[in-house]
C-alpha cells in the first residue's frame, strides 16, 4: 500500500459488547450503554488525529427494535443526552454529524435532538461524524430499488442506465465514500446487517475487546493493521 493510502478515508465502526460487559460486572446492561460514550470520544480524537474524513458509527441497528423495552428507552434517552452535553465540543473540533437509516420510527423528540445535532453541527469540515440509527443494509438496498423502479415506471431511468454508480447513489450514504476499514470489537467476526454494499471491499479488523474498554490506543492498532495490508481489489499487480 502507498504511503498515501496508509490512513483510512472511512472507518466505519460497529460498537459491539456494550450489554457483556455491563453483565460481567454484575450491573444493568444499560450502564454499558453509557460506559460506550468515552470509547467513541476516543474513537472520534484517534480518527482525527490519524486523518480519517468519515467516521461511521453502527449506534442503533433495525433489529435493536427487539430488545426490552426499557433497554430501548435508556438508549433513547442516552442518544438525547449526548446530543446536550457533546455537540458543543464537536462543533469546536469542526466535526459534522449526519444520519442514515430510518427516522420515522423514533419519538419526535428523538427526530427533534436528531436534527439540532446535524444542523448545530453543519459547518463542520475537520471529520463527518455518520451516525447509523434504526439502520438496516437489507432494508437500505430495498429502499433503494424501490427509488430506482419508480423512477424507470416514470420514466425517468432507463433500466440498462442502473449500473453500480446509480445504484450506490439510491443509497443512504450516497454522499459519503464507501468505507475503507471496518472495525468490531467483542471479538464476533460478521457485519450483522451492517453496509453491506459499501463495505464489499473494505478491509475488516476484530479487536478482542468490549467495546467500553475501546481506547485509542486499540483504533491505532486498527490503522496500523490497514496500513500493513494489500488492498487488490481483486486485481493482481
Amino acid at each position: 500500500m502507498s504511503e498515501a493510502n496508509r490512513i483510512p478515508r472511512h472507518v466505519a465502526m460497529i460498537m459491539d459488547g456494550n450489554g457483556r460487559w455491563a453483565e460481567q460486572r454484575g450491573m444493568p446492561r444499560h450502564e454499558g450503554h453509557a460506559a460506550g460514550i468515552e470509547p467513541i470520544r476516543a474513537s472520534l480524537r484517534a480518527a482525527v488525529r490519524h486523518g480519517v474524513e468519515y467516521l461511521t458509527l453502527y449506534a442503533f441497528s433495525t433489529e435493536n427494535w427487539g430488545r426490552p423495552a426499557e433497554e430501548v428507552d435508556a438508549l433513547m434517552e442516552l442518544f438525547c443526552q449526548c446530543v446536550i452535553h457533546e455537540t458543543p465540543e464537536l462543533q469546536r473540533q469542526g466535526i459534522r454529524i449526519r444520519m442514515i437509516g430510518d427516522r420515522t420510527r423514533f419519538s419526535d423528540k428523538v427526530r427533534a435532538y436528531l436534527a439540532q445535532a446535524e444542523e448545530l453541527t453543519a459547518a463542520g469540515d475537520r471529520l463527518t461524524l455518520v451516525l447509523a440509527f434504526d439502520y438496516s443494509s437489507r432494508d437500505e438496498i430495498v429502499r433503494a430499488v424501490r427509488k430506482l423502479t419508480a423512477r424507470v415506471a416514470a420514466g425517468d431511468l432507463a433500466p440498462e442506465a442502473i449500473d453500480e454508480a446509480a445504484f450506490s447513489a439510491a443509497l443512504d450514504t450516497a454522499e459519503f465514500p464507501d468505507p475503507d476499514l471496518v472495525i468490531r470489537t467483542s471479538g464476533e467476526q460478521r457485519l450483522s446487517n451492517f453496509l453491506l454494499w459499501q463495505a464489499s471491499y473494505a478491509e475488516l479488523c476484530f479487536p478482542q475487546v468490549l467495546w467500553p474498554d475501546f481506547t485509542e490506543e486499540e483504533f491505532d492498532r486498527a490503522i496500523d493493521e490497514y496500513a500493513r495490508r494489500e488492498r487488490r481489489f481483486g486485481r493482481i499487480e
